[in-house]
């Protein structure tokens, strides 16, 4: 919980900051030229009833008389438990994102705070992923979440799930930067994952209470979803979506970029492959990502490629046959039935079990590909 803001000026309350924090046309680019000038939001407000600091009078007015009910209503969320609002003069403010270029000024945070101060790996991708897409987000988070990095995303649908339930399987924490104010949960399908990451980990906002979901959100969010991190992992990404933004992002802030590759019939493989292209550093493995990063003493790996194969080798020597005629790719049944030799209904059987098993998955169009 936070009342005060943690500055160097005594008289420089929260409610200060929120005041310039809410004031309309006013973002973080002139919150942090009016505190060079006048070193606190306090000398600012002042400043603002005796000069008039050159801002739109719609900024001036709210600045010399704010709208009490919306600070109130981000003072009182701060007073629930689990809830914080701090500043980029906070100690508790995360320094790498400090380092970008107008970091906001100030931080929502519901959960733990001291884990924005952990050594984050963004991971993101698309909302729709293919099945084999969410299992290595997951997989990659687990692995990444032991070896010591805490897994930071959007809380969006798909891979960013993925990867956020991932690192809480193995009971590691998590971080999830929103693009609404954090008394509200967005897709609201998430509601448990977003306690369950508040639990553990923590939720992060520069929005304030009451934010609704709105497109220029997003794009906005992931500045800080990247410059919380170390590097950001895109594990399945179209040619156009708010994935790149966040590579973009972070490339743009001096981050490591990963991508991992896929199928060139996959179109959500297409996103990583550009990246590749650009400079991104191509992932097979999560260990990868550590050796690029530095290794990790310590690195706990789940089971890998050999507990797989064990597991495989107990199947039936007929489902042997049709799995090792399945590639990672989408393969149609009838593609199925011509390179194993069994017949139509056999390879429908066998395929419901493999499936029910999670051995393959299907996608659409009656298409199967192999996830192990």
């Amino acid at each position: 919980m936070a009342a005060t803001a943690s500055t160097p000026n005594s008289d420089d309350t929260l409610t200060d900051w929120l005041i310039l924090h809410h004031a309309p046309g006013i973002g973080a680019v002139t919150i942090h030229q009016l505190l060079e000038s006048y070193s606190s939001p306090a000398a600012v407000l002042h400043a603002a009833v005796d000069q008039g600091l050159g801002l739109e009078p719609a900024a001036l007015r709210f600045l010399q008389q704010p709208d009490q009910e919306r600070i109130e209503s981000d003072l009182a969320w701060a007073e629930q438990p689990g809830n914080h609002i701090i500043t980029c003069r906070d100690p508790a403010y995360p320094v790498l994102l400090l380092q970008i270029a107008a970091p906001p000024p100030l931080l929502y945070v519901r959960g733990k705070v001291e884990a924005l101060g952990q050594l984050q790996l963004a991971m993101v991708g698309s909302r729709n992923p293919t099945a084999s897409g969410q299992r290595t987000a997951n997989e990659f988070a687990r692995y990444l979440a032991l070896a010591g990095l805490t897994i930071t995303s959007g809380l969006a649908l798909g891979i960013d799930a993925a990867s956020h339930r991932g690192a809480l399987d193995v009971g590691k924490p998590t971080i999830a930067v929103m693009g609404t104010g954090l008394d509200r949960v967005y897709p609201s399908r998430h509601r448990e994952l977003a306690h369950a990451i508040a639990e553990h980990g923590a939720l992060v906002s520069e929005y304030p209470t009451g934010t609704v979901p709105r497109p220029e959100n997003f794009p906005r969010r992931n500045r800080i979803i990247s410059g919380l991190s170390l590097g950001i992992l895109v594990v399945e990404a179209a040619i156009r979506s708010g994935s790149l933004i966040t590579a973009r992002c972070a490339g743009e802030q001096g981050r490591e970029v990963f991508a991992i590759p896929g199928s060139i019939h996959n179109p959500l493989a297409r996103g990583c492959h550009a990246l590749i292209r650009q400079g991104a550093k191509l992932v097979e493995t999560a260990q990868d990502v550590i050796d690029e990063l530095g290794a990790l003493a310590g690195a706990c790996a789940p089971p890998g490629p050999q507990a797989d194969d064990e597991a495989t080798a107990e199947l039936a020597a007929d489902y042997l046959q049709l799995l090792d005629s399945i590639g990672y790719d989408p393969t149609s049944i009838d593609t199925l039935v011509e390179t194993s030799g069994l017949t139509p209904a056999e390879v429908s059987s066998m395929l419901l079990q493999l499936e029910m098993s999670g051995y393959v998955a299907s996608g659409a169009g009656g298409m199967y590909n192999r996830l192990k």
